[in-house]
């Protein structure tokens, strides 16, 4: 099974995770940042797996370009979604909801939310006053939960 895993990262959470996922996926996985590459082909490809982060509920604009642009493609792949944030429970999956188009979302054979990062010492002075006065927090921090990841890898994995 040959996989697409595109993904966009700012500050190099949703990078992390694209890569520990692609670890775990079986057969060959092609990793494409889509700030380095907007347009990658999906033809050759079994699987696709969409990754972008979500700032203040939206999700990256790469991500929602590219979904826009392949929208009719990508409903015929088996699909994989995911964003990484550092909310959890029932606001991560109202925000997963929102990041993606619905057709997408029912058609994906998995979705998940990674959970995420503040990294403080790479973010610009905006995010960073942004994360301190909504986060509270002047520390970088780390929560990617591994554990989605693998169940995750596990659905694209099966069939």
């Amino acid at each position: 099974m040959r996989t697409l895993l595109v993904y966009s990262s700012k500050y190099g959470c949703t990078e992390k995770c694209a890569e520990i996922l692609a670890e775990k996926l079986s057969g060959e996985t092609r990793l494409i940042n889509l700030k380095k590459d907007k347009n990658p082909g999906l033809s050759g490809y079994d699987s696709v797996v969409v990754g972008g982060p979500v700032y203040i509920g939206k999700i990256n604009k790469e991500v929602k370009s590219f979904c826009a642009k392949n929208l009719d493609l990508l409903k015929r792949r088996r699909l994989g979604l995911f964003i990484c944030c550092m909310s959890e429970g029932e606001q991560a999956k109202g925000e997963l909801d929102g990041a993606f188009p619905k057709e997408l979302l029912d058609t994906a054979i998995a979705k998940d939310y990674f959970g995420g990062e503040f990294m403080v010492t790479k973010m610009n002075p905006v995010d960073r006053l942004i994360v301190k006065k909504i986060a509270k927090t002047e520390n970088d921090v780390s929560n990617i939960l591994t554990d989605r990841i693998e169940r995750f890898a596990r659905l694209m994995n099966q069939g």
